[in-house]
């Protein structure tokens, strides 16, 4: 199958490729945003780890309600404001990063709304994540089962919007520390610990960063 069928047969648009390893976090949120403000192409970017543990923040989120701050501040951790909305979120090595930023008419039967872009989304990964655990969406999450391993966030213009997600490929406990338990918080997760999340890399061994890379690409 030719890579422009088999993006058309899991409902990609045609998209220009980007691919970073390691890029600081505010380096990739800077693009993203130009890209969403300025081009009228779609793209994906995919970010192998951010070198620097840094926390991101959603556009309207308050440190205080958020962060220990106290911590944040004693050991120096970068903390960056995202352009779009969603959680909070502590990135690091571990994390790997796809965002899509389209045209409104990019997909064909998808409305620039929060709800049915996050659908499309789910309905692309269940492809990626085929016969390898019980993918599905939660509210706005990913998960294996109960267990989170994929944070969401959106910005929606006039024109255009932009998808991204953090996938815990792996992640420091400890630094899990320097968030507060959210006071709006998914109702699946009231039965278990905030942090009750999943390492990608302990499921799939090695292969599932080259093979997200390749069913996108």
């Amino acid at each position: 199958m030719s890579t422009i069928s088999q993006a058309r047969s899991i409902g990609l648009p045609l998209m220009n490729i980007v691919r970073f390893k390691g890029a600081p976090i505010l380096h990739q949120l800077y693009l993203e945003e130009q890209l969403l403000r300025t081009s009228s192409e779609n793209w994906c970017v995919i970010n192998d780890g951010t070198n620097i543990p840094t926390i991101v923040m959603g556009i309207s989120g308050k440190p205080s309600e958020l962060l220990e701050v106290r911590s944040v501040l004693q050991d120096q951790v970068p903390v960056v404001r995202r352009f779009s909305g969603g959680g909070t979120v502590i990135v690091d090595h571990g994390t790997l990063f796809v965002t899509f930023i389209c045209n409104k008419n990019a997909v064909p039967g998808v409305q620039p709304y929060p709800q049915p872009i996050m659908s499309w989304s789910s309905t692309l990964y269940n492809e990626v994540f085929q016969g390898i655990g019980h993918f599905h969406l939660r509210e706005n999450d990913y998960v294996f089962g109960n267990r989170k391993f994929g944070g969401n966030a959106q910005s929606i213009t006039k024109n255009r919007w932009v998808h991204h997600t953090s996938f815990l490929w792996d992640y420091e406990a400890r630094n899990m520390a320097y968030l507060k338990l959210p006071m709006r918080t998914p109702k699946y997760r009231l039965v278990s610990l905030w942090f009750d999340l999943t390492r990608m890399v302990r499921l799939f061994g090695s292969g599932t960063v080259q093979t997200i890379g390749f069913i996108l690409s």
